[in-house]
């Protein structure tokens, strides 16, 4: 009996109902699917320690995994520590920033009277009746922030929650999977998860090597720039870079307004150089150089992947599409059915150029690098 194909629209209207099943059900599951697969990209950094714990110093499996997740809350309670710290300050000062905001707001006024005829007295009508629309939704917006607040803190519990028990039952998880599969793919299944392994822990160690070199530049330009909260800005635009493309100039839009209350509008164009060229460093020497592994996603699927996941999940969406991307990347590659679309998540290939040779003499010769 010969086996009938469906055609080509048949498969295509199957292909995207499917897809709309899965965003709707990472809509509705985004409590749970968000931090467990955050979880998993954790749990993939912390193998090596648990390991380590569990064949050198004769853990067993589950106190490994515990001391593993123990060390992560140390980390993360002294990041957010330090930050508030910085926040503090920030809070102490913030009567000469509201002062220094108020000078700036009038010297604006002045700039828009005289450039475009707007008396002070429309502008601050205005501005009254902005605030007045404010005030009137600052319920909804502290309603807002304390979701959000309380969403985190669930995020990250069940983030530490997740990463234990992924840790402590990786065995059974590693042979669930490949159980699912036939035996003759098995050991194609076995290739793809090591590979998933091996690139996405030097992919997340690379940005976190990344993250501290940009947090580090910007600290070392801010203070010679004699940018107050230099400190501050620089960790927030380290972290922040971790979303790519977007996560730059929302830290540059912080950098500025906080530059802009406490030193003026002239020390904001040297603000803004100085972004300008991190940023530029940071593109074409630092993410090819620490963070560029044998993964590499296109800037435009990159950028719809940051944009889907904002739209499905926020923030942990943006931080999550890329290492998912990189993941779905290796598995269209290792599969003869799906290797088109990892051509089309991929870069495009350069032209292999042959290298120049130098002879200097019948022994001696130089070859120009790859």
């Amino acid at each position: 009996m010969k086996n009938i194909s469906p055609p080509f629209y048949a498969k295509l209207a199957l292909v995207l109902f499917s897809i709309i099943c899965l965003g709707y059900l990472a809509i509705l599951g985004h409590s749970l699917l968000a931090p467990l697969l955050a979880s998993f990209l954790l749990a993939l950094l912390l193998l090596p320690l648990a390991n380590f714990l569990e064949n050198k110093w004769r853990f067993k499996r589950s106190l490994a995994s515990i001391v593993s997740v123990v060390i992560t809350i140390a980390v993360i309670s002294g990041i957010m520590f330090f930050l508030a710290n910085q926040l503090s300050d920030l809070g102490q000062d913030w009567p000469l920033l509201k002062q220094q905001a108020v000078h700036s707001f009038e010297a604006l006024q002045v700039w828009v009277s005289h450039n475009f005829n707007v008396n002070a007295h429309k502008q601050i009508d205005y501005l009254q009746e902005s605030a007045t629309k404010a005030l009137a939704s600052s319920a909804t917006v502290v309603g807002a922030t304390l979701i959000t607040l309380s969403s985190t803190l669930l995020f990250l519990a069940f983030l530490l929650l997740f990463t234990f028990f992924i840790l402590n039952y990786r065995r059974i998880l590693f042979t669930f999977l490949i159980a699912v599969f036939k035996e003759e793919h098995s050991e194609k299944v076995k290739q793809i998860v090591e590979q998933i392994q091996y690139i996405i822990k030097r992919y997340i160690l690379g940005l976190f090597l990344q993250m501290l070199i940009v947090t580090t530049l910007t600290i070392v330009v801010l203070s010679l720039l004699g940018v107050k909260y230099a400190v501050l800005l620089g960790l927030i635009t380290g972290i922040f870079n971790l979303v790519p493309y977007l996560g730059i100039f929302s830290s540059l839009l912080i950098s500025v307004l906080i530059t802009f209350a406490t030193a003026g509008a002239t020390k904001v164009l040297f603000v803004l150089i100085a972004y300008v060229a991190i940023h530029t460093l940071d593109g074409n020497i630092l993410m090819p150089l620490v963070v560029g592994s044998k993964v590499k996603i296109n800037a435009l699927f990159a950028f719809i992947g940051i944009v889907v996941g904002e739209m499905i999940w926020g923030i942990s969406g943006m931080f999550l599409c890329i290492p998912y991307l990189a993941i779905l990347k290796i598995i269209f590659d290792r599969v003869d059915e799906l290797k088109p679309w990892g051509i089309l998540l991929g870069e495009q290939e350069k032209p292999h150029r042959k290298r120049k040779v130098y002879r200097l003499t019948k022994k001696i010769k130089l070859e120009e690098p790859e």
